[in-house]
């Protein structure tokens, strides 16, 4: 199993509802797997070697609230696995909310952009994701534009962590896009990727680019494609 490569390969459990779900580009219409309950997935993870989960309540990042209990279910069943928690956080208090429910870091989109500096007062607990589709950030479950373009946010990011995630290749199991994640990089940043990554050679590609880890989705539930 892969999860053991260097850098730290993070399997993604998404939520939708109750189920743990994968979907093409962020497409809430576009279920690709679904029916797993997010507490056996876990498990599946943490038996794999998983050192850390990313945890992504889909409801919560469209509708603007967070599911403290949701993150807890998945605590609880991690044991000392630590779990970084999105969706649906708005405000300092949600996101202190999430990590009072056990998360160890949480991942701000919406509420990051335009200004993230208030964020970074949580220090290493939090994350800030820039979503990118055609060179700008998107926003709210990646149904909306953030007002403002990858190159601003990576300036206005400075001192922070980020999830870079290349929207498009998503689900798709295409191939990550190591041009955005580089140029984060390049940028000063502490940069996890996501989106697209299909194979260990995509882990040893976004490392060689500068990736401090890689969050991974479908391609664990399929396992590996060239």
């Amino acid at each position: 199993m892969w999860l053991t490569l260097p850098p730290e390969v993070i399997p993604a459990i998404d939520v939708l509802g109750d189920e743990a779900v994968r979907l093409r580009r962020g497409d809430y219409g576009s279920v690709v797997a679904r029916g797993e309950q997010p507490v056996d997935l876990a498990a599946t993870w943490i038996d794999a070697g998983a050192q850390r989960l990313h945890l992504v309540d889909l409801d919560g990042a469209r509708a603007g609230r967070v599911r403290p209990e949701l993150v807890r279910s998945i605590v609880d069943r991690c044991g000392s696995i630590p779990v970084q928690a999105s969706g649906g956080i708005r405000g300092l208090d949600d996101a202190r909310t999430l990590l009072d429910a056990g998360a160890d870091r949480v991942i701000v989109g919406t509420a990051a952009w335009p200004d993230p500096t208030r964020w970074l007062a949580l220090g290493d607990a939090v994350i800030l994701a820039i979503d990118v589709r055609a060179g700008h950030v998107r926003s709210a479950g990646w149904t909306q534009a953030a007002g403002v373009s990858f190159a601003e946010a990576l300036e206005r990011a400075q001192g922070a962590r980020v999830l870079v995630t290349a929207i498009d290749r998503d689900g798709m199991l295409t191939g990550p896009d190591l041009q955005i994640v580089g140029t984060a990089v390049a940028a000063g940043l502490r940069v996890l990727a996501a989106g697209g990554v299909r194979s260990p050679a995509d882990v040893s590609a976004l490392r060689g680019v500068g990736a401090e880890a890689i969050v991974v989705g479908r391609a664990l539930l399929t396992g590996p494609r060239s």
